[in-house]
């Protein structure tokens, strides 16, 4: 397997999808692509994650979604919304949704990507753009969790699970 300093030696710019698929592959994260969008696994410190990057060649916009397996009943929305809305202040890239029509909670952030030769992504922004998703879905997903099973109110959520910890137990 090809570790991520093998990989920025041989390309260090790619079309958005295959940079995504070869980052991916370079972490060994099982995924699947098409054309146009890419859906990778990864397993996190809480949640196995779903790593989805969607490219819309006519507008060229990297989407970049991570889906922290987080359902929420419909009689919890109202407060996970608040929870999202505290949450979102707090993040300078991307942002938390909730979804509607299925009440997934997902992490969603793009890139606008230009070039000379069209669109490209560079190993740097793909690092950025999956190392972002990762590290907010991680550091909030206990959140999350305090809210839908802990019964806390988004702020004492957002202060339990945010608490500075010194060494490891």
């Amino acid at each position: 397997m090809m570790d991520v300093d093998e990989f920025e030696l041989e390309r260090e710019t790619s079309a958005p999808i295959d940079m995504l698929e070869h980052y991916f592959t370079a972490h060994g994260w099982s995924c699947e692509r098409g054309e146009d969008e890419i859906v990778a696994n990864f397993q996190g410190s809480w949640a196995q994650y779903e790593l989805r990057a969607i490219w819309r060649e006519e507008d060229n916009v990297l989407q970049f979604l991570a889906l922290p397996d987080i359902r929420v009943a419909t009689d919890k929305r109202l407060t996970v919304y608040e929870t999202i809305g505290l949450i979102n202040e707090q993040l300078w890239l991307g942002h938390f949704e909730l979804w509607a029509s299925s009440g997934l909670v997902l992490f969603r952030h793009a890139a606008l990507l230009e070039g000379d030769d069209g669109a490209v992504l560079t190993l740097q922004q793909a690092e950025t753009l999956v190392e972002a998703a990762i590290e907010e879905c991680e550091r909030f997903y206990p959140v999350f969790q305090f809210v839908l099973w802990a019964g806390k109110t988004p702020q004492e959520a957002i202060a339990a699970a945010l608490i500075e910890t010194q060494g490891e137990a």
